[in-house]
């Protein structure tokens, strides 16, 4: 079979958005490259890096999405210009965006990615491997089964990471847990992993509601977790099995998702409960804090990887 391949050279900061409306358009694959200048590579963790440096400048990322041959690639750019072009006025730089499009087979995107996807330990306890690659765990290691398919989060992405560590310091044997926005449901995972007693992954996106279902079965959790499609948390009250209040809510999407219901995150969350959230570009930063103070949370941490950050807050009570 083969796939048309549309591709954008764009800012890192645009990438993760951009990412997103490949995925609503109906990509069957994404893929994101971003420069590696001015960013050390840290093997501290025993992270791989198996791809050669790359030329891309400081900054900028290229989004590559894949869509079958049948479909109109001229008439799916054109939307996905038109989202591109009005980033800015969600204020979020996406430079000057250059597009290609050509036609590729699929063995060359569907499998060969695979040879560069290596275990990686995120943490001090967890690592992500992906499933078809074989791994000794060392003692008091949590291993990530993973086969990320079309959905995000891989442990490879700085705001994935930032949420992985975070998780590890606040997630407590027997607590509940939501994870807003599961893309492949690592985060969800994770937190099972961690003690978690009951976790729901919510997610929009029926691509990612199906990729997260499938990981969780991976790593034998589902009495854990229940992955549920919803808007955000609009969906907590069907979910009659993970009681509120919950412990941790964790959220790895955009900003400006992020601001819109942080009162509804404060209403499932016990006192002293942490909001754990990532997907925020540097830039967005006070922003996020500033809302989260207004609807009555403390600012615990703040950790920063690239040019992203995570945040850790706590509800006033605890």
């Amino acid at each position: 079979m083969k796939w048309h391949e549309i591709a954008v050279h764009t800012t890192e900061e645009a990438s993760e958005i951009i990412s997103h409306y490949f995925h609503e358009l109906g990509a069957g694959g994404v893929a994101i490259e971003e420069s590696d200048k001015g960013k050390p590579r840290d093997t501290s963790l025993g992270q791989w890096y198996e791809l050669p440096l790359n030329d891309l400048p400081e900054g900028t990322a290229v989004i590559r999405g894949y869509f079958p041959e049948m479909e109109d690639a001229a008439a799916i750019m054109a939307k996905l210009k038109e989202k591109v072009a009005a980033l800015a006025g969600h204020g979020i730089d996406a430079g000057e965006p250059r597009w290609d499009v050509r036609t590729v087979d699929e063995e060359d995107w569907a499998n060969a990615w695979k040879s560069y996807y290596k275990p990686i330990r995120v943490s001090d306890r967890l690592t992500v491997k992906p499933t078809w690659e074989e791994y000794e765990p060392r003692e008091g290691e949590l291993v990530i089964e993973l086969d990320p398919g079309m959905a995000f989060g891989t442990g490879t992405h700085a705001t994935t990471a930032l949420c992985l560590r975070a998780l590890e310091r606040v997630v407590r044997a027997g607590d509940r847990v939501i994870d807003v926005g599961t893309g492949s449901g690592i985060l969800a995972v994770a937190a099972a992993k961690l003690g978690a007693a009951r976790v729901l992954a919510l997610d929009l996106d029926p691509v990612a509601v199906s990729s997260a279902s499938d990981n969780v079965r991976l790593n034998g959790l589902e009495q854990q977790v229940t992955v549920m499609q919803s808007d955000l948390l609009g969906a907590v009250g069907a979910a009659s099995d993970v009681e509120l209040p919950v412990n941790v809510v964790v959220a790895n999407i955009l900003a400006e998702i992020i601001v819109t219901f942080v009162d509804d995150v404060h209403r499932v969350l016990t006192d002293g409960g942490w909001y754990v959230v990532s997907g925020v570009i540097a830039a967005k930063e006070r922003d996020v804090a500033e809302s989260l103070a207004r609807a009555g949370f403390a600012v615990e941490r703040v950790d920063r990887q690239d040019d992203w950050v995570a945040i850790t807050a706590r509800k006033h009570g605890g």
